[in-house]
């Protein structure tokens, strides 16, 4: 199938008639499998493909979604897809990696980087929020970006941050992952010249309010230029990250 820069190049070399074309790009706009009209041009508006959101879709939903993408594009990546779901749907996708630690999916090979020089530092303040850093470094990875870890070095052990602080600062996107009262991306918001995105988590006792707290916290953060996203998004960080990192 092809994209629609490949059709348009066709109708400029005169390979293709105007009308062909038309139907060509009318058929490749959308997938409809009945459950879902599948986003097959999304890569072309806005850079990066459709990706599935796996919570309150069957197995087979999924699979029907995914056969649909990876005839577009790859790899395609599939987010909050639970262990008992992955086995449910890996015989219809056998060439599917599962990525326990971030629940995701991952069809076909993951790109090399688009420019190794330029990185993203995802960073967390603590080892229970690693399941949202490591879907923002999957997430990340699928899009072409190269991503260095930088976990556990929250505020209580503040030492372990200046330890890595160079390779934070090196970064051309930095995300902060916290929980508990969320005070890490504050502190590394006053410690960069970078664009940092801030995840909340719900991780945290009960005034953590499932990350009500973290997310306040962040949102009124007197850091300067740091943006934040919804709690445990870390897929939406990644995706704004590697949009700024691919600039």
């Amino acid at each position: 199938m092809m994209t629609t820069l490949e059709i348009l190049q066709a109708v400029a070399a005169g390979q293709l008639s105007p009308s062909a074309a038309t139907t060509q790009l009318e058929t490749t706009q959308t997938a409809a499998l009945g459950f879902a009209n599948v986003d097959l041009s999304r890569a072309d508006r806005n850079g990066f493909p459709e990706v599935v959101y796996g919570a309150g879709k069957t197995a087979t939903q999924i699979v029907g979604i995914v056969q649909a993408l990876k005839h577009q594009t790859l790899p395609v990546l599939a987010t909050r897809v639970s262990a008992e779901k992955f086995a449910a749907l890996q015989p219809a996708l056998p060439q599917a990696i599962y990525h326990e630690t971030a629940r995701c999916v991952t069809v076909g090979q993951l790109p090399q980087p688009t420019n190794p020089d330029d990185y993203i530092a995802i960073v967390t303040a603590g080892t229970s929020d690693v399941p949202v850093a490591e879907e923002a470094a999957v997430t990340a990875q699928a899009f072409g970006n190269r991503v260095e870890r930088v976990y556990d070095v929250g505020v209580a052990g503040i030492h372990r941050l200046f330890a890595k602080l160079d390779l934070i600062r090196g970064a051309k996107v930095v995300i902060v992952i916290a929980g508990m009262e969320g005070a890490l991306a504050s502190v590394v918001g006053g410690l960069v010249n970078k664009p940092l995105i801030a995840v909340p988590t719900s991780i945290g006792y009960g005034t953590n309010f499932q990350g009500m707290t973290a997310l306040l916290t962040m949102l009124n953060s007197c850091a300067s230029g740091i943006t934040v996203v919804n709690i445990d998004n870390g897929f939406g960080a990644a995706y704004s990250a590697s949009l700024i990192n691919q600039l």
